[in-house]
């Protein structure tokens, strides 16, 4: 019985190193060619961001880096322990990582214990005695029940995809932070500009009443017309109308800020305007388009096609024998005390091999992996393409921010000329209100383009950032 015991062991322990070695189907892996130029696009619109060709590399800037707000910091810290989305991202993952456990351990014999009690009922005609018998018998075994051995690597393939989903399930975990990270910052300046956007239209709101308390009472004084009059009413309901509005946009960004960070927002960590918040740090996208294979997503696309691509290997082992073993061993007696006396002993060694002669499913499933490849690598080369137009036109914008920001200010401080010019002159009676009431509106509008600019332009660094891959 020793004998055998250390004989059973041997066997299995072997068969099981053959089994985890064994060899796998899949073809071998080769990454496509990036479908995108290798260089970031040139021309006037990217002549800016050559200079900042000596920043800091993204991978070199972690988001606390990054983002050198300490209000908006501790919001996105916030966001990041909170946020239902990378919550349920995370399990994800956590739901991957067991799944890949359970393919892994396909490849290792289950090993049970059995303890069974069989009574049968012998009839007369059937019983060597001549009377009907009724037979006990008590057994125990220790051994693995139909386990397939992995010669042709069909086990092996599928914890190979396994493991490449997991994988992708991380990478799309890190593309999920990024993107919360970026939601984030890009809501907390959005909620400073509005309320800079607060301020122009109270400040506007505040000259308009002064200008129309003026103009009434030259009109009660019979200097100025009921037209004027009403004209100035009408900026004055104007500008109310504007500051209602941003006061709700205001509400709205700090009610999505809260959604995004999972809980009520402290008034503390609200930015008083654009002017208050601290600008991110300005990156560089490097020289060449291959950092954006390491971006998240892209990752998570390329191990969806290995996963793709091990699958096949699963297809083509199909087409050879499944080799599976069943045994045994234990000990067996009519009675239940006797059953671990000397001499009980039992074994069992069913060994099977399944040989498909044919069957169409098995073409049409291999088929199916090989088209399934195709998608996959068509969707990696997609999310390359996006990721360069992303980056591309966050390149675009960068380079042509500037001149439109100092242009937009070159044009705020001659329409406030002009403004205080025709001012003057309605003052002294030389031209009508309506030319003070065209400077006003121009004035007003200018300085509304100064602040949606100057919003893109530190929105545009956050969406380069992520652009690039940046976030962790």
């Amino acid at each position: 019985m020793g004998i055998f015991k250390n004989a059973f062991g041997t066997s299995v322990a072997f068969l099981a190193v053959i089994a985890i070695s064994g060899c796998t189907m899949a073809p071998k892996y080769t990454r496509p060619a990036s479908p995108v130029s290798v260089q970031w696009p040139a021309g006037a619109a990217y002549s800016e961001t050559k200079t900042a060709a000596s920043a800091p590399a993204i991978q070199d800037i972690p988001w606390r880096k990054f983002f050198t707000d300490e209000r908006l910091q501790k919001i996105i810290e916030t966001a990041l322990n909170n946020n239902r989305d990378l919550r349920v991202a995370a399990l994800n993952v956590e739901r991957a990582r067991a799944l890949y456990g359970i393919a892994r351990a396909e490849l290792l014999p289950t090993v049970s214990a059995i303890g069974s009690v069989n009574n049968s009922l012998v009839p007369a005609d059937l019983s060597t005695t001549g009377s009907a018998i009724t037979a006990t018998q008590y057994s125990v075994n220790l051994g693995i029940l139909s386990w397939e051995i992995d010669f042709f690597g069909r086990i092996r393939s599928l914890k190979d995809q396994a493991l490449e989903q997991y994988l992708a399930t991380e990478d799309a975990r890190r593309s999920a932070k990024i993107s919360l990270v970026s939601s984030v910052a890009q809501a907390y300046l959005s909620l400073a500009a509005d309320r800079d956007n607060i301020k122009l239209a109270t400040s506007t709101l505040e000259t308009q009443k002064t200008y129309y308390y003026l103009i009434r009472k030259r009109y009660e004084a019979g200097i100025a017309s009921e037209l004027d009059l009403r004209q100035a009413q009408s900026q004055v309901d104007a500008a109310k109308v504007d500051v209602a509005r941003y006061m709700q946009l205001t509400a709205q960004d700090e009610n999505a800020l809260s959604l995004l960070i999972g809980s009520s927002l402290p008034s503390e960590f609200l930015p008083a305007d654009l002017n208050s918040v601290n600008p991110p740090k300005d990156i560089s996208p490097g020289l060449s388009s291959e950092l954006l294979l390491r971006r998240p997503d892209i990752l998570a696309a390329e191990h969806q096609l290995k996963a793709a691509n091990a699958n096949i290997g699963a297809a083509r082992a199909a087409f050879f024998p499944n080799i599976s073993l069943t045994t045994t061993v234990g000990t067996t007696s009519a009675e239940l005390s006797g059953l671990f006396k000397a001499g009980q002993g039992t074994w069992s060694f069913a060994p099977q091999i399944i040989m498909p002669i044919f069957d169409a499913r098995t073409w049409s499933a291999y088929d199916v992996t090989k088209v399934e490849k195709e998608v996959s690598v068509a969707q990696y080369e997609k999310a390359i393409q996006t990721a360069f137009r992303e980056v591309s036109d966050a390149l675009a914008v960068k380079g042509t921010l500037n001149q439109q920001i100092a242009a937009q200010q070159s044009l705020v401080e001659a329409v406030a000329e002009t403004y205080r010019l025709s001012n003057a002159r309605y003052t002294k009676g030389i031209d009508s209100y309506l030319g003070v009431l065209d400077a006003q509106r121009s004035l007003y509008g200018a300085q509304q383009g100064l602040i949606v600019l100057r919003l893109a332009r530190l929105v545009n660094q956050v969406t380069l950032y992520m652009a690039l891959g940046g976030g962790e």
